[in-house]
């Protein structure tokens, strides 16, 4: 069988710009879930900042938390892929820079101008505030939003070279001749066919948002220069729908990576895994029209095209990387520490969080959930137990101070507190959605405030394992500098 083995240059600048991505992307979490609970607490009436403050915030943590798992994800790809094809570490370090100068821009729009329409910046709340925030706090909100695009655009471009300069085509990096063809075991291996997928979505849905950014940033100031609301809203849910589900398949490569390291057998690129691949790649653009079932001016065949690709795409990447994960560790002797735990349970945390969106997606429960808090139970299970997982797993992997290290009482402790605490704070927001409590709501009915107290119950908890972990990691960031080239050796296993 045919290998492909790339071994890089231990490279200090390169170990600094992933550490520098990751203390960055744990810094900024922990402020979006405090964030998150200062909402709670106050739809739960143990405080009161009042409405103004409240929709402040909420327009902060969705585009914080939509931003900052996006730098995680890309720090794990990045990490990993740079050990099969030559990345540029200038780019790398550009996109840190870009996303720091967005993330200014979008603190000064809303502390400082007022600029509370959310991260949706529909069209056309941002130029028509009623006095509440000025043309300029519109236009810095939505000036960093497409500052942070142009830094990911800059580095899925980069990797879009680097795999074509590399593999000889895009559709080379999916393992196209393998998949149509003869499988002759040359395919590539999992990390260059996730990273080829979700630079093709990533690169789609990032003009696409730019596109209509800068459409209404010239209507801001040429009220003149008209834009369908219509054609507004469609772009901008496919960007995001886009954007925040590529998180999640950038941050899977650290499952594909780590645990054949763990259980010394290899994760293969075989023809149902590159097939998977490939199905998502064209379906997780056309999976956004869930957002747009209440639109009755879209044509019908849209929609429901749209509800068919949903059900579908839920299926494809999920469960193969759900039954390969369980087909490496079965019977493996795996020694289970806080990394191989987190990646094990964010897959879980990742089928889990799909379901309630596989519900959503139905037409007729769409027209009664879909503007309830069982939509933020969905992605907040996604993204908490499945992404955020992933991450932490991938935190704890790189600070490992030596293979049999073992893990302290207290790092266990956090690991179930975390489990326990976001499974309790995401089914509080499914259930207050079952009984139709509306989203997006800074004042609750006193029927509703029961289970909106208990959900900050669990996201206090929530936040204590968050703490452990991300203290964790800063307090092991010499170990986590290890060079590539040890990465490299350990690499061959995964890759042959």
């Amino acid at each position: 069988m045919a290998s492909y083995t790339y071994t890089p240059v231990p490279d200090t600048g390169a170990k600094a710009g992933v550490l520098a991505y990751l203390v960055v992307s744990a810094v900024v979490l922990l402020l979006m879930m405090v964030f998150g609970l200062l909402m709670r607490l106050e739809q739960a009436q143990i405080t009161s900042i009042g409405g103004l403050w409240f929709y402040k915030i909420m327009t902060l943590h969705g585009a914080g938390m939509v931003g900052i798992v996006a730098l995680a994800g890309a720090a794990i790809m990045w990490h990993f892929l740079r050990l099969y094809v030559d990345l540029s570490n200038g780019i790398f370090m550009a996109n840190l820079a870009l996303f720091l100068i967005g993330v200014v821009m979008i603190l000064a729009s809303v502390l400082l101008g007022d600029f509370h329409a959310a991260w949706t910046f529909l069209f056309p709340l941002p130029g028509n505030s009623m006095g509440l925030w000025s043309t300029g706090a519109a236009a810095l909100f939505m000036g960093g939003l497409l500052v942070i695009g142009v830094g990911f655009v800059l580095l899925h471009l980069d990797i879009a070279r680097a795999i074509i300069v590399r593999y000889g085509g895009l559709g080379r990096g999916l393992g196209w001749p393998q998949l149509f063809g003869h499988d002759d075991g040359n395919a590539p291996p999992p990390t260059v066919v996730a990273s080829t997928m979700v630079t093709i979505v990533n690169l789609v849905g990032l003009v696409v948002g730019a596109s209509i950014l800068v459409m209404m940033l010239v209507n801001l100031y040429v009220p003149s220069f008209e834009i369908d609301p219509l054609l507004a809203k469609g772009m901008i849910y496919f960007f995001g729908h886009v954007f925040i589900n590529a998180v999640i398949y950038m941050a899977v490569i650290a499952v594909y990576e780590i645990l054949p390291r763990y259980t010394q057998r290899p994760w293969k690129s075989n023809k149902v895994f590159l097939a998977s691949w490939t199905a998502s790649t064209i379906m997780v653009m056309f999976i956004f029209p869930h957002h747009l079932l209440m639109d009755y001016a879209y044509p019908k065949w849209f929609l429901i095209v749209g509800h068919i690709i949903g059900y579908l795409n839920t299926f494809p990447i999920l469960i193969v990387t759900g039954y390969g994960a369980m087909m490496i560790v079965y019977r493996s002797g795996i020694r289970w520490d806080m990394c191989s735990r987190l990646l094990f349970v964010s897959l879980f945390g990742w089928a889990v969080g799909a379901m309630p969106a596989f519900i959503d997606g139905t037409i007729t429960v769409n027209y009664v959930m879909h503007n309830t808090l069982w939509v933020p139970g969905h992605f907040h299970t996604y993204l908490l137990l499945g992404m955020v997982a992933m991450v932490f797993g991938f935190m704890y992997y790189l600070g490992k101070p030596n293979e049999n290290a073992k893990d302290s009482p207290i790092d266990v402790a956090a690991f179930w507190a975390f489990v326990i605490g976001t499974m309790g704070f995401t089914m509080s927001f499914l259930y207050s959605g079952k009984i139709s409590v509306p989203r997006r709501y800074a004042e609750h009915l006193p029927e509703w405030v029961p289970y909106d107290r208990l959900a900050s119950y669990f996201v206090m908890l929530l936040l204590a394992a968050v703490l452990v972990f991300i203290f964790r990691f800063l307090s092991r960031l010499g170990f986590a500098g290890r060079d590539y080239q040890r990465a490299s050796q350990a690499q061959s296993l995964a890759t042959t």
